[in-house]
């Protein structure tokens, strides 16, 4: 079992930025990528970012070059930056553990508690 913990959400204006956490724990060995999801009222949920234990990185088209993710395998947390926020970005984020096979990402059903990000316009 892996037990994951978001943190870092909140209310924000337009343009600016917040840093979200995701401290892991449990059984962190069968992790080799995790990923952060987000899901807005009356959407899917999606991918926004993800990283493999060896650091390489994917983005959803819609945050490239205003997010970034990474992790700290020391500490067993990963992070999201968002900058230049945006109305659209509005949603309840999940951290989310799992694998990748050729630069795709698959979830494990390990996920976080999710934590609110509301942009204001």
């Amino acid at each position: 079992q892996v037990q994951l913990v978001e943190s870092g959400g909140g209310l924000v204006q337009a343009g600016g930025s917040l840093r979200l956490s995701c401290a892991a724990s449990g059984s962190i060995f069968s992790i080799n990528a995790m990923g952060w999801y987000r899901q807005a009222p009356g959407k899917q949920r999606e991918l926004v970012a993800a990283i493999t234990s060896g650091g390489a990185t994917m983005y959803a088209d819609s945050v490239k070059g205003r997010f970034t993710i990474s992790r700290d395998n020391d500490k067993n947390t990963m992070y999201l930056q968002m900058n230049s926020l945006k109305p659209e970005d509005t949603a309840v984020y999940y951290c989310n553990a799992g694998t990748d096979y050729s630069g795709t990402y698959y979830p494990y059903d390990y996920w976080g508690q999710g934590t609110q990000v509301t942009v204001s316009s």
